[in-house]
């Protein structure tokens, strides 16, 4: 695959673009009222049009270009597009959605003054759902984003994470060109490039998630990089496992983290740079302006950068009263920080008794044989389900299964431990490198992979 493209610029460069995507809007017959798709690697286009949607009206949809065409045909009709815009790598796969999905769809019912974009959820454990952020609500979450990570005219992001995800957009992209700072955007993740331009370009500050990270670490210029110009990463989408962490921890390089999703901006339990080394692996505290609270280890977010809700509909469950409920399981300590311990629809009950993946996760990954680890819920007629744990070995590296459970006699209740460790060669993952566990246990139901 050829390298990756970057570009470069600072919010003036993208106004300029703007102006001219908004003429281009105008001249397609696109107005305030209506949606438009955009299907397309990273490109400063992305935030130009953003920005042109909001001047003219219209509600903006980016789509992930690692879906398969009937997914992305069923979020096109879901969203009611009346257009979809592309790229030139995008272009057969656009042709195959349009196919699928005629367009123009009728107009999208409550679509309300002050929406501005529609993003549709990773969907790991559930159908894909569209958050529909108002341009307040990203302005509010641009402030706490720069508040968090001490943002400035000197601030220079890598980033290389997909635009179509509010990780990518708006965790560091957006903030950075509000904060006068300049972004490299790379089309995509390529590790080799990232290392380059780190050094080069002489970046402070990148977000990562732990695919990406293990990605870095493991490619052999890791070793002589320079990576003094960062004054931090950033991590999130997912629990950061610790040996990722200590890795850029012993090059100097603080990890910091964002904990969010979709519908919250996603800024919400932020760790900042002056916190990351003594509360590694923690997500943080609460960011300015965002209120939480566990509610049955539950963690409900409320805040100004809160999705308004999801399209079509006017409620929610999930919404309530003004707090979203997050699905995630989480504890707080002491001293006010949170950590994310596993998803409540991701939580494994077995004999009655509660086991949160991640437990087991943290002690496989533990292993210097293991490259990953997931561990997912399968039924049993005795238990009502048991755990079973997919394990990626480390290329050329044998995992020792003995050694495993043995580690697990002497860290983890018995009734916790996996009944099965089975050997794959990947983990289904989405774009932002969380694990599609749904997936994964259907896969291991199958058969389709090989039991140690």
């Amino acid at each position: 695959m050829a390298a990756a493209a970057a570009h470069e610029f600072d919010a003036d460069d993208v106004d300029t673009l703007a102006v001219r995507e908004a003429c281009a809007l105008d001249a397609a017959g696109l107005g305030a009222g209506d949606s438009l798709g955009w299907l397309a690697l990273n490109s400063p286009r992305a935030l130009a049009l953003l920005r042109a949607c909001e001047r003219r009206g219209l509600r903006f949809v980016p789509l992930n270009w690692r879906l398969a065409a009937p997914e992305l045909a069923a979020i096109v009709r879901h969203a009611g597009l009346q257009a979809l815009w592309h790229d030139e790598a995008t272009a057969p796969l656009a042709a195959q959605v349009v196919r699928r999905a005629p367009l123009p769809s009728p107009r999208a019912p409550g679509h309300r003054p002050g929406d501005l974009m529609l993003v549709y959820t990773s969907g790991t454990t559930d159908e894909p759902k569209g958050a529909i952020h108002t341009a307040a609500a990203m302005r509010a979450n641009i402030e706490a984003a720069i508040d968090a990570q001490a943002l400035d005219a000197s601030t220079r992001t890598l980033a290389a994470l997909p635009l179509f995800h509010v990780g990518g957009l708006c965790i560091q992209v957006l903030p950075t060109l509000a904060a006068g700072g300049q972004v490299r955007l790379h089309e995509r993740f390529d590790a080799a490039a990232w290392l380059r331009d780190v050094s080069a370009w002489r970046a402070t500050t990148s977000l990562l998630v732990p695919a990406t990270m293990r990605a870095l670490i493991e490619h052999p210029d890791w070793p002589h990089t320079d990576l003094s110009s960062l004054r931090f990463v950033n991590s999130g989408s997912s629990i950061v496992p610790r040996d990722l962490i200590d890795a850029f921890h012993a090059r100097g390089v603080p990890v910091c983290q964002v904990y969010g999703a979709t519908e919250t901006g996603p800024v919400s339990i932020v760790l900042r740079r002056e916190e990351a080394m003594a509360h590694a692996g923690k997500a943080g505290r609460p960011a300015r302006g965002v209120d939480v609270r566990l509610v049955d280890a539950e963690l409900w977010v409320r805040g100004p950068n809160l999705a308004r809700g999801y399209h079509p509909e006017d409620d929610h469950p999930s919404f309530a009263d003004g707090w979203f409920r997050t699905g995630d399981l989480a504890q707080c300590d002491g001293d006010g920080y949170y950590e994310i311990v596993g998803r409540r629809k991701e939580l494994i009950i077995s004999g009655g008794e509660n086991i949160h993946p991640g437990e087991i996760e943290h002690i496989a990954l533990a292993d210097p044989r293991v490259a990953e680890a997931a561990a997912v819920g399968l039924p049993d007629v005795r238990w009502g389900e048991v755990a079973v744990l997919a394990v990626v070995p480390r290329p050329r590296t044998l995992v020792d299964v003995a050694a495993l459970r043995a580690a697990f006699d002497a860290r983890l209740a018995r009734f916790k431990h996996p009944r099965r460790i089975v050997m794959v060669d990947e983990l289904p993952k989405t774009a932002l490198g969380k694990v599609r566990r749904a997936d994964l246990a259907r896969a291991l139901l199958d058969g389709t992979q090989p039991e140690d």
